[in-house]
């Protein structure tokens, strides 16, 4: 955090590959700073950090209006196509220590698509990097980003049908991080008023966990 006028907020995404991970942390950032598109391959193979430029209206604090700035780290997916799940979780936690390790990581944004099926294998291999990375209290800053939304309201699906009919894999993983999750439209560029809405809830995510991070360096 910068000053009491102004605070900012550092996230990662993770993620599959063709999850719509880049896309989510483009979306955040209100940018197009992650290359993002269709491929029979993992597109991301290394770690990248995007900023937003100060964002007005969202949040106040002790009684005054403060400027949000949001910080995206956007990971190469696990499984990927050309990198191990070693060579993954270290560069991620390589990139995390470098760019969180003074200011603390806020939020994991654990990326999935809504409008496919989650099933126990493919929840167990990110969930088990998750706890890798960020250790025993991990559900405590993990929040799910249900991208494609879009897709599912097309099929006629509401957020609350949608969760009715989900798998139990996907109920019990959205249970363990104490029902911290979002539905994210996958347009080419998010308007304004959705990205303004995603990042209230992730605000309210943050503030209900009392502004507590992880993975600060200790400064002797």
């Amino acid at each position: 955090m910068a000053d009491s006028n102004e605070m900012t907020i550092n996230l990662v995404v993770l993620g599959k590959t063709q999850t719509g991970k880049s896309a989510a942390g483009n979306s955040l950032l209100g940018s197009s700073d992650f290359e993002s598109r269709l491929s029979p391959s993992s597109v991301t193979s290394c770690c990248s950090l995007g900023r937003s430029g100060r964002i007005l209206g969202l949040l106040r604090r002790n009684g005054c209006e403060s400027a949000l700035s949001v910080r995206v780290l956007d990971t190469p997916s696990y499984p990927h196509t050309a990198l191990s799940k070693e060579q993954v979780r270290d560069t991620v936690r390589a990139a995390l220590a470098h760019h969180f390790g003074e200011e603390g990581l806020h939020l994991a944004l654990l990326v999935l698509r809504s409008d496919l099926p989650l099933c126990p294998d493919e929840s167990d291999d990110t969930v088990q990097l998750i706890q890798e990375l960020l250790g025993p209290t991990w559900k405590n800053f993990t929040a799910v980003l249900l991208t494609h939304a879009d897709k599912a309201e097309e099929a006629g699906y509401s957020e609350e049908t949608y969760l009715h009919s989900a798998s139990s894999t996907l109920l019990s993983l959205l249970s363990s991080v104490q029902h911290k999750y979002i539905f994210l439209h996958n347009h080419n560029s998010i308007i304004k008023e959705e990205r303004n809405i995603v990042l209230t809830k992730l605000l309210n995510f943050i503030q209900k966990n009392n502004y507590q991070v992880l993975l600060k360096h200790s400064k002797e």
